[in-house]
């Protein structure tokens, strides 16, 4: 268990029936089934992606102020269209 703050009190174990009790009592606040529970899952699989698939390789480059500020202010997703751009580049000059 984590270290807990200085001051922090936590509940008596009587304390902590009566919410549990009160908690079970409201019917807004029935504990969920264990289908419930798998259709609230994530679907998606967080952190890094599986080993099969190609991977980014991360790299520094400089750019001019004014083309990274343009780059930028085209909104969320701009490395993802510059790695585009590079991509269609490198298919040209093949």
């Amino acid at each position: 268990m984590p270290r807990l703050k200085p001051g922090t009190i936590m509940n008596t174990d009587e304390e902590d029936a009566a919410i549990t009790a009160a908690a079970m009592s409201d019917p807004d606040a029935r504990p969920l089934t264990d289908a419930e529970w798998e259709a609230v899952k994530p679907r998606l699989r967080i952190g890094r992606p599986p080993a099969g698939k190609p991977l980014k390789v991360s790299t520094t480059i400089r750019f001019d102020a004014d083309v990274l500020a343009a780059l930028k202010a085209s909104g969320p997703g701009w490395q993802t269209r510059v790695n585009d751009a590079m991509r269609e580049y490198v298919a040209a000059r093949r």
